[in-house]
């Protein structure tokens, strides 16, 4: 069905209407091409049963009964940051006969109904880290980690996403500040990295690693092996979330590009991870479970970075069942962040108090090895802090303030823009618990 569908002409948002529809709807061919084969942004979903659903289109006039209008109205979202589409794996996976109380559903599928206020300190690049770049595409923020934007693009985009100032194809919203696969641009990132010993770990990231060509994760993967002091390196994929059928395709160029890299950086006394993102335990399928053994198998290393999202995963049993289940298919339980104030995603956050209390609750029920940390990604540039670490904590205005010695002392020493020597961190404005001092919350300034 999808392929005669995948002929037809794109319209700007398509509807889906479950109950009625199925997932018929239409196919997004995500590829980004220049001339030249170095600067092509990888189509790793080749299979039109593979690639990502746009998800929902304006109905058109007199085409849509009154009740499916409706439903448009309550579903679609307002003008976004973001693309709304999903990968047919994780649609696969959602609930269809109670989709807004779906834990993957509410990931991926905004709804206007459920669209907050947003929080007067939301940003488009909540973490600051533009602010971080030293050359176009290198985050430097810790003194010993840069961060590799490689590519812009994603199987799927969360309506949470961090940087949606520069991921995915620009909206009415935005015009993303895209980072394209480009050697010549790769070049000028790895003569900075070269040039600077005290770098020992890089995060090759973007967008999706799994959208960078195999010949190119072949050629990352060895330029940085052959830099002395690098020590470490990691790709950041939702691959194994999104289309975990993919790494079990032996015709699938980019598995065997990620073993070789993983089996020449042991060779080498160095390490390579596969970092990846499961927010709940639904989002496993039995493909999921085969591809991480296959990966296992083979020695790829692979650590999760979870969010915590309210409504998803922000209570102890729903984040200790995926906590197990990632350890039960070999991937560690590595950060489980605080949601960044981003736009649109006002719905998603939890106050730090979720996170402190899930942390308290959690530790001792699980293996030490096998139990995440508890993060706050600060606003502004400070960079990953344990949520346990906050200075000081008003529950009363949802206020809390964190310091980042070495963040701070490492863009001082680089002649970097002044960071403050305290960040904070903002509570939900409209979370029940703090629904009376929303005023207070919205007028305080850093």
């Amino acid at each position: 069905m999808l392929s005669s569908v995948a002929k037809r002409s794109l319209p700007r948002l398509p509807l889906i209407l479950p109950q009625r529809r199925g997932l018929a709807a239409h196919v997004e061919d995500k590829t980004t091409s220049s001339a030249g084969g170095a600067h092509e942004a990888h189509q790793p979903l080749q299979n039109p049963s593979s690639r990502p659903i746009i998800l929902f289109r304006r109905p058109r006039c007199g085409e849509t009964s009154s009740g499916e209008m409706f439903q448009y109205t309550a579903m679609c979202p307002k003008p976004s940051f973001s693309r709304i589409d999903g990968a047919p794996h994780l649609l696969s996976r959602i609930n269809w006969q109670d989709p807004t109380n779906d834990p993957i559903f509410r990931q991926f599928i905004p709804l206007a109904s459920k669209f907050l206020p947003a929080h007067s300190k939301v940003n488009m690049d909540p973490l600051g880290e533009r602010n971080d770049e030293v050359v176009e595409g290198l985050i430097h923020r810790y003194p010993d980690k840069a961060l590799f934007l490689a590519v812009s693009v994603c199987t799927t985009y969360c309506t949470f996403c961090t940087r949606c100032y520069s991921v995915g194809p620009n909206t009415e919203l935005v015009t993303k500040a895209s980072h394209k696969p480009g050697l010549n641009k790769w070049n000028e990132i790895f003569a900075y990295i070269e040039a600077n010993p005290q770098i020992q770990d890089i995060v090759v990231s973007g967008g999706d690693s799994f959208y960078i060509h195999p010949e190119h994760i072949r050629g990352i993967g060895n330029r940085l092996i052959n830099i002395p002091h690098i020590r470490r390196f990691r790709f950041a994929s939702k691959g194994l979330a999104v289309a975990p059928m993919r790494f079990l395709d032996t015709s699938d160029d980019w598995t065997d590009a990620l073993i070789e890299v993983t089996q020449k950086t042991k060779e080498a006394g160095k390490e390579v991870a596969m970092h990846t993102h499961f927010n709940h335990a639904n989002e496993f399928s039995w493909i999921t479970e085969a591809a991480a053994q296959k990966l296992y198998a083979a020695g790829v290393t692979m650590r999760n970075q979870t969010v915590l999202l309210k409504g998803v995963n922000d209570d102890v049993q729903t984040m200790s069942t995926l906590i197990r289940k990632l350890a039960d298919n070999h991937v560690s339980p590595y950060y489980v962040y605080m949601c960044d104030m981003i736009p649109n995603a006002e719905h998603h956050r939890t106050p730090l108090q979720t996170i402190l209390d899930l942390e308290s609750q959690i530790q001792g029920s699980i293996a030490g090895f096998a139990t995440p940390k508890f993060i706050v990604d600060l606003p502004g540039g400070g960079g990953k802090r344990s949520a346990l670490s906050y200075d000081s904590y008003d529950r009363q205005t949802g206020i809390s303030t964190f310091t980042a010695p070495a963040v701070t002392a490492a863009a001082a020493a680089r002649g970097r823009r002044e960071k403050p020597q305290v960040f904070k961190y903002y509570d939900p404005i409209n979370y029940d618990a703090h629904a009376e001092t929303d005023e207070e919350m919205r007028t305080d300034s850093l």
